[in-house]
């Protein structure tokens, strides 16, 4: 061979070479890939953003090349990137932005805020208090119009939790709410009256009719871009490199955009846009259409509008949810109607007409659905539509279905329709729950176990929706307490196991937020397991999560988290 042509050949062989090299190698772990088997490996290697070889130590450092960052794993617990099926991020961060909202236990904490907020305002101020939910108070009931004038005389106040709420005298008074009040045809709203037929204060699926007027400091864009950028942050800390925001407006998707553009976004963003299902179907199609055509709809690894979410019901939180059966006269939720059973939002026809334009234009559809009446409801809805356009591949959702039967799970598998659950309700919620229904009617709350052996692909979420902190957030984003929860099914204030038929081994929770999540949102074949060809995404634990002791899950922290291979959050040491 000629001296230039072996010189230019050596050249190629050792471009090739060091083009081959990794990146970055983590090494000497306990690697939970979370595979097809459930694999556990010591070691992988990065290429770009993505990984590139599992193995051994041995076979993995043979790949380092001169740049390849080595990240010694020191015998420590590494497991996929985690994903919450269900966050609110963009108005989770701004919750606190004007003050900082105290925990409340208590009714008595509640009329102890309100009371200070009474000193922070003028008088004739609208004090506001939103989701403090009264499953989660000691007292397990909302707070009485007469509690509120106390604390309250001279300010009107609404202490809100979702599409429910409760009022002091003012606040009816200035929203024109008395004892001749009725709402507008066609809505689905409810004022509960005393025995004379004066409002309570309670409005369900009626708070659009308060008219409120807000005092409070508004951020500018600035802001919201920086409080949304220290989320995201702390949702790496505990782990999550991928959330799905199951509610994202323009103005949410362009805040993901701009930190996107500044090379400041630390998760990936899967996108649900909402429509109003009280909007007439010409206005529905219309915004269908426009996340459709959303420059984002393309599918992308980082920012993808991919998602539509409607509410078909009210909630379990507030005692609003449709069930299949009534709710029952109710001194928890203030309800007064034997028959009572919640409040659904959108009629059949409607629903499936709604669901159908979506799945259509690629646009995977969701409901909020939490109580059995509105899970079976959707299900109809999916299951009318398949016979003309089957839906397996278009994996339509139900969101929360806290309340589910055998017959619900059993269609969900036969025709493909997938589920986003918040398992930290259980844990918050269950003793409320089981004091209102009985342990037999609540077979079948969030059934884990259940769907699991059905085939029925379920992913965990937290419907996080205020404060930043993972325990501290009223809905609380938490990945660990999460998994214990669906381990060990222990609610909190309840002195046995509820419904341990449903407890899910460690390796099925570690897939609930994981590879379940990813193929949730059409990505098992890009994240969700550690496995060559899938983006690296991974966090190091502080802790094994497949052997520490059962209670020591809740409180697993994280050591790093990196997305793509880069770290985005190291834990600070002590020095």
């Amino acid at each position: 061979m000629p001296r230039t042509l072996l010189v230019l050949t050596l050249l190629l062989i050792s471009s090739t070479v060091s083009a081959a090299s990794p990146d970055l190698i983590l090494h000497h772990g306990k690697v939970v890939t979370v595979d097809h088997e459930f694999s556990i490996v010591e070691a992988f290697a990065v290429t770009g953003d993505r990984i590139s070889a599992v193995g051994t130590n041995d076979e993995i450092l043979k790949l380092k090349g001169p740049e390849t960052i080595l990240v010694d794993a020191e015998g420590k617990c590494v497991i996929p990137g985690l994903i919450d099926s269900h966050v609110h991020a963009t108005g989770a961060s701004l919750y606190e932005f004007d003050h900082p909202i105290p925990e409340m236990d208590t009714i008595a904490d509640v009329l102890q805020h309100i009371a200070y907020r009474t000193t922070q305002v003028q008088e004739g101020d609208w004090i506001i208090l939103s989701q403090v939910f009264i499953t989660r108070l000691r007292d397990q009931r909302y707070p009485t119009r007469n509690e509120l004038d106390r604390v309250a005389p001279k300010n009107p106040v609404m202490f809100r939790t979702g599409p429910d709420c409760a009022l002091n005298s003012l606040a009816l008074e200035l929203s024109g709410i008395d004892k001749n009040f009725t709402l507008p045809e066609g809505s689905t709203g409810l004022i509960e009256r005393d025995e004379s037929g004066e409002p309570t204060g309670i409005l369900r699926n009626a708070s659009g009719y308060v008219k409120t007027k807000s005092n409070e400091r508004s951020p500018n864009n600035d802001e919201r871009r920086e409080r949304l950028r220290l989320l995201l942050a702390d949702y790496n800390s505990v782990g999550l490199t991928s959330i799905a925001d199951r509610g994202a407006g323009e103005g949410a998707i362009a805040l993901y955009k701009e930190l996107f553009d500044r090379g400041e976004l630390t998760c990936r963003v899967f996108m649900s846009y909402t429509v109003s299902g009280s909007a007439p179907i010409e206005e529905i199609e219309k915004q269908i259409q426009k996340a459709a055509d959303h420059p984002l709809h393309a599918e992308d690894r980082w920012l993808w509008v991919r998602g539509i979410k409607a509410f078909l019901d009210g909630g379990m939180l507030t005692g609003s949810a449709y069930m299949r059966e009534p709710w029952g006269v109710s001194d928890i939720y203030s309800i007064r109607d034997p028959e009572y059973r919640g409040i659904r939002f959108i009629p059949s026809d409607k629903l499936e007409h709604m669901a159908r334009y979506a799945l259509e234009h690629d646009l995977q559809f969701t409901a909020h659905s939490v109580g059995d009446g509105a899970v079976h409801a959707l299900i109809d809805a999916y299951t009318a539509i398949n016979e003309t356009l089957p839906v397996r591949d278009l994996r339509p959702c139900i969101t929360h279905c806290n309340f589910m039967s055998a017959e619900a799970i059993a269609q969900m598998k036969k025709i493909g329709v997938v589920a986003d659950l918040q398992p930290a309700w259980l844990w918050l919620d269950g003793a409320t729950l089981e004091r209102q229904f009985g342990s037999d009617r609540l077979a079948y709350f969030q059934p884990y176990k259940s769907m699991f052996d059905a085939g029925v692909f379920c992913g965990g979420g937290s419907d996080h929706m205020q404060k930043i902190g993972s325990l501290r957030s009223v809905n609380p984003y938490n990945p660990f307490l999460a998994m214990w929860i669906t381990i060990t099914r222990e609610p909190r204030r309840l002195d046995h196991v509820f419904h341990p038929e449903q407890c899910l081994s460690r390796e099925q929770a570690l897939r609930l937020y994981t590879i379940n999540n990813a193929y949730l949102t059409f990505e098992e074949q890009h994240k969700g397991s550690l496995e060559v060809g899938k983006l690296a995404d991974f966090a190091i634990l502080n802790d094994d999560l497949l052997t520490c002791p059962e209670e020591r899950i809740r409180e697993i922290t994280v050591h790093k988290t990196y997305v793509g291979g880069s770290q985005v959050y190291a834990e600070k040491v002590n020095e």
